[in-house]
């Protein structure tokens, strides 16, 4: 599997195409900001977007995070993931299975699963996966999944049953500058994070002030 643990880093910041439209961003130029201010734990994620304009972007981006050191999942798309060579994809319950993606991606390449109940956080680490995501922890109006906030407890849970797999976890969901501590301390490795990057207009900066926590 691919070799996300080796390089994880305590923050996963999220190019969502939709979010960083709404305040004025290309989603290239926004994931140059986020390289700028030292983030290199990238997402993409493209809802809307069309395949050929997200395989362009997604090409882009992963030029961008070789070249800085940095790691790019691709959200969904495990074919947009290979064929822009990025380093790995993200699915959700209702995507292709873990075993799927790596029948097209193939051993080497990161997956990450999101999960929302302990049932499904139970299934997730016995699938061929690189690390676990769990959310939302909090209420958030930028990414809808149909569950309600979890709270740090089930964080708690997650991270014991990824890490007894020797599993990174992520954590998602209406995670702020303020709250990106506590997270971390209820045994998340890394938190994701789209809309509060984006505060005052400033990704970069936003960025450094996640990482000096």
């Amino acid at each position: 599997m691919g070799d996300l643990p080796k390089r994880f880093s305590p923050l996963n910041a999220i190019v969502d195409v939709d979010a960083a439209s709404r305040a004025g961003w290309q989603p290239v130029a926004l994931a140059d900001a986020y390289l700028r201010g030292g983030a290199r734990f990238l997402q993409l994620r493209a809802k809307q977007m069309s395949s050929r304009d997200c395989l362009a972007t997604a090409t882009a981006i992963a030029a961008r995070t070789r070249a800085s050191g940095a790691i790019l999942i691709v959200n969904d798309r495990a074919d947009i993931a290979r064929l822009a060579q990025a380093d790995g994809v993200h699915v959700g319950q209702d995507d292709l299975s873990p075993q799927d993606v790596r029948s097209v991606v193939g051993a080497d390449m990161i997956v990450g699963l999101s999960t929302h109940t302990v049932e499904q956080i139970d299934a997730a680490v016995r699938h061929p996966v690189d690390y676990v995501a769990v959310g939302p922890v909090f209420g958030t109006t930028t990414k809808t999944t149909g569950y309600e906030a979890i709270g740090l407890d089930l964080v708690r849970q997650a991270a014991e049953r990824a890490h007894a797999r020797g599993l990174p976890l992520v954590a998602i969901g209406g995670i702020t500058l303020d709250r990106a501590a506590s997270v971390l301390a209820a045994g998340a490795d890394s938190v994701a994070v789209i809309g509060d990057l984006l505060t005052n207009n400033d990704p970069e900066r936003r960025v450094r002030e996640y990482l000096r926590l």
